[in-house]
């Protein structure tokens, strides 16, 4: 037997080592080594499978300038995401379905990794031609405003959630409330969609959503809103671990919707960190000029795709967390809810991995490889995988992009109807 790549000396979760067999981009052989066309030597090395970002934003078309589908994958893939999921709300908005196969030929042509492609929630979006089109999830789902989204009041939502149900569909939800006058600074930004406003609509989805459908909330950012859902809950770095007293009052660098909290409020995030199901980044870049504006009229809004895993994995050095959780949370919990393929250690996964070497370094954002060129994370510990593996093949090593890895994961609804 040849295969076409195994990664020697493996640490396995479990402490056992062993070579990784892979052929075909998939995981064929966990145990003895095999001859291979290429090898790689993980010793000294933690080999995580590649993470599954299911919040991601990657701009493209019109909005090019701020990302698009081959700088934002690259930043993915060089801080091990292996799979992302682009958000509808894009300009314009992917409500249909002849928008959506547009959408996905955009990734085809420019992205590095795997990628999926969620339907917008709106009244007169086509749900289930986007569903058999193949739309992985519904939304990002706007209970109230955000960029470029439309917040949907109560009864719009039932009617919608009523439609997602019927189709067996999974809808993600942007769960806000948003009082008050223009924000003049990162505080008010913070009072104006309050925790506590965050955790009502929480509840307020919930009581209008059917009971058995699939309903996952984004960027959960206190831990009363984590206690409030039921469903899937994600939680982003950057309200891990940034709160808004690390900035000056008025740095829109740091505006996004749902705001950073104060430090009390971040760290009693991390107290719910077992109850957490996925972190996601919400990568939604800005360029630094758009971003030097009066507060009052920035957009919201934050780069975080390639900082999400190396941010958790220094996490892990400083025993704060365990190495479990962080594959759980980044890869194999995300893939389960959105019905993707898992990567991993065992015969049929997809041989999807990302190399992390034991020293921790600081983010440098003149080093990351989104296009806006700045990151909220600046000086931050973290650890950046060395080596990256997409579909059995080395894509990225020491830097360097090796091999372009594209594949699309269509959602359930296509793969029920090409079955039929």
């Amino acid at each position: 037997m040849t295969a076409d790549l195994v990664l020697r000396n493996v640490t396995l979760p479990t402490g056992r080592r062993a070579d990784i067999v892979v052929t075909g981009g998939i995981v064929r052989h966990v145990g003895a080594p095999v001859r291979a066309g290429e090898t790689i030597d993980c010793r000294g090395y933690t080999c995580l499978p590649g993470a599954v970002d299911m919040h991601v934003h990657m701009r493209g078309g019109v909005q090019a300038e701020k990302e698009d589908w081959h700088t934002g994958t690259m930043s993915a893939v060089a801080g091990g995401v292996t799979v992302v999921v682009d958000q509808p709300n894009t300009v314009p908005p992917i409500t249909t379905p002849e928008l959506l196969r547009a959408r996905i030929r955009e990734a085809e042509e420019q992205a590095v990794c795997g990628f999926a492609v969620n339907a917008g929630v709106l009244p007169d979006a086509d749900l289930a031609g986007m569903r058999d089109a193949g739309a992985m999830a519904f939304g990002e789902t706007f209970a109230a405003p955000s960029s470029y989204g439309e917040g949907l009041d109560a009864e719009t939502l039932k009617g919608l959630f009523s439609r997602i149900h019927a189709l067996g569909g999974l809808v993600t939800v942007h769960a806000e409330e948003v009082s008050g006058q223009a924000p003049a600074t990162l505080a008010e930004h913070d009072s104006a969609r309050s925790g506590a406003g965050e955790a009502r609509a929480v509840r307020e989805v919930c009581a209008l959503a059917p009971t058995d459908m699939g309903l996952h909330f984004c960027h959960l950012s206190t831990a009363a809103s984590i206690g409030a859902a039921r469903g899937t809950v994600e939680v982003t770095p950057h309200h891990l671990f940034l709160s808004h007293g690390m900035f000056d009052a008025d740095d829109t660098r740091a505006r996004v919707n749902p705001p950073l909290r104060d430090e009390e409020t971040r760290r009693d995030l991390w107290s719910c960190w077992e109850a957490i199901d996925v972190i996601a980044s919400d990568h939604a870049p800005h360029t630094l000029s758009e971003k030097a504006v009066p507060f009052e009229t920035a957009p919201s809004g934050i780069p975080g795709v390639e900082t999400m895993v190396p941010l958790l994995m220094a996490a892990v050095r400083k025993k704060r967390i365990t190495l479990a959780s962080v594959i759980e949370k980044t890869s194999w919990r995300p893939a389960a809810i959105l019905g993707v393929p898992r990567a991993g250690f065992e015969p049929g996964d997809r041989a999807d991995f990302a190399l992390y070497p034991d020293e921790i370094t600081r983010i440098d954002a003149s080093c990351l490889h989104a296009k806006c060129g700045w990151s909220p994370f600046e000086g931050l510990d973290a650890v950046f995988p060395e080596e990256v593996v997409v579909g059995g093949v080395r894509a990225y090593a020491h830097g360097d992009l090796r091999e372009a890895c594209a594949a699309w994961h269509p959602g359930q609804g296509y793969l029920s109807s090409q079955n039929k």
